[in-house]
């Protein structure tokens, strides 16, 4: 979250150039092409960097590769899937943050934290020094028994990471009243359309012009029929959609850049 003074130095830092290859090369492995002009990390920071990305990568394979997890906090023994997003679905995410040079996300449903491990590792290998994640999961102490938070500790990302333990409707108005920011948003939350429509509506506007949704589990109904008023309406762009045979389907949408100039009773049925 940043105020309007970092928001000028957000911008700024999301116009220039991204290379997307090396930022993608500093995740794979050792075998890592040279900085390009638009990662902002300095020399004297890179070392831990690596450190940490190699921490994260660590944690995700072994989650992914187990899929089955114990939450410290009672015992319980945890299924991650079909819940948490796939390997491909959380390239996707992790590709999308880098791509658009994001510092500043949020994220609805944090679950077992795998797509904010992505999302993270995105941040990462961006560098800027004022990379931030938000998540907001109501359920994460009770459904989740915190073992989204966990796997954050154990990655080494959980400075990097505010959680608020609300309901979305009712931390994303406080966010916009406190004029908060953020370039890219993935949402995962609560899948029922009034939820997804409150979810979208907010977040179109806590988001800079042209900043990135990625919407979750696209393929069903409520959540369909949601995003579409904000690209028949709203002037939102689909920039990306998963194959069938994704576990989950998912979707990249990208804010208007235009100011919204619609007469009082606008409206394109959806």
């Amino acid at each position: 979250m940043t105020s309007n003074r970092a928001r000028s130095r957000v911008v700024a830092r999301r116009s220039g150039p991204v290379c997307l290859q090396s930022r993608l090369l500093l995740i794979a492995g050792p075998n890592r092409a040279p900085p390009c002009q638009a990662d902002h990390v300095t020399a004297a920071r890179q070392p831990d960097r690596e450190i940490t990305l190699r921490r994260v990568h660590q944690v995700l394979d072994r989650l992914i590769g187990d899929g089955t997890v114990v939450a410290h906090r009672d015992g319980t023994t945890h299924c991650l899937f079909p819940v948490a997003v796939g390997a491909a679905e959380g390239a996707a995410i992790r590709s999308w943050v880098i791509r658009e040079n994001a510092a500043r996300t949020i994220e609805i449903g944090l679950g077992y934290g795998i797509s904010a491990l992505f999302t993270c590792e995105g941040l990462l290998a961006n560098g800027g020094p004022e990379s931030r994640h938000i998540v907001i999961d109501p359920n994460q102490d009770t459904r989740f028994a915190n073992c989204g938070l966990q796997f954050l500790e154990e990655a080494g990302v959980s400075s990097l990471v505010e959680h608020h333990a609300e309901e979305s409707q009712i931390t994303l108005p406080r966010f916009l009243s406190e004029g908060h920011r953020f370039d890219l948003a993935v949402v995962d939350g609560n899948h029922r359309f009034d939820a997804v429509f409150l979810d979208l509506a907010y977040l179109g506007r806590l988001l800079h012009p042209g900043g990135i949704v990625f919407l979750d589990d696209y393929h069903l109904p409520a959540i369909a029929r949601a995003a579409s008023f904000f690209l028949t309406n709203l002037g939102w762009a689909l920039e990306e959609v998963s194959t069938a045979e994704d576990r989950h389907h998912w979707a990249v949408f990208r804010t208007s850049t235009t100011p919204d100039t619609r007469p009082f009773d606008h409206f394109v049925d959806f």
